[in-house]
């Protein structure tokens, strides 16, 4: 099998840490969303930071600041300015 050029491996390094970090925030927003929601039986309001839910604010709140810090990180960090020219490809 031919070895793909490293652009190529880049975009589907990249790709892959995009896909990664999606799945990481969709796993941390269903744990702090359903994980910390109150018993359906508990029939008081649940204790309120900031006016609101500890579910809420951990899913809603703080994990998209974190997130988009870690998003932020990773394209800073991570990624590579790869050229878009076809012409620079085959040189």
């Amino acid at each position: 099998m031919p070895q793909q050029p490293a652009y190529y491996q880049q975009a589907n390094r990249e790709a892959a840490m995009a896909l990664l970090l999606a799945m990481a925030y969709f796993v941390w927003w269903y744990c702090s969303a359903y994980g910390l929601a109150p018993a359906m039986e508990q029939t008081n309001l649940p204790e309120l930071y900031w006016g609101l839910p500890l579910w809420f604010l951990m899913s809603c709140v703080i994990g998209p600041i974190i997130f988009t810090v870690l998003c932020a990180l990773m394209v800073k960090y991570c990624y590579q300015d790869l050229p878009l020219d076809p012409k620079e490809h085959h040189e």
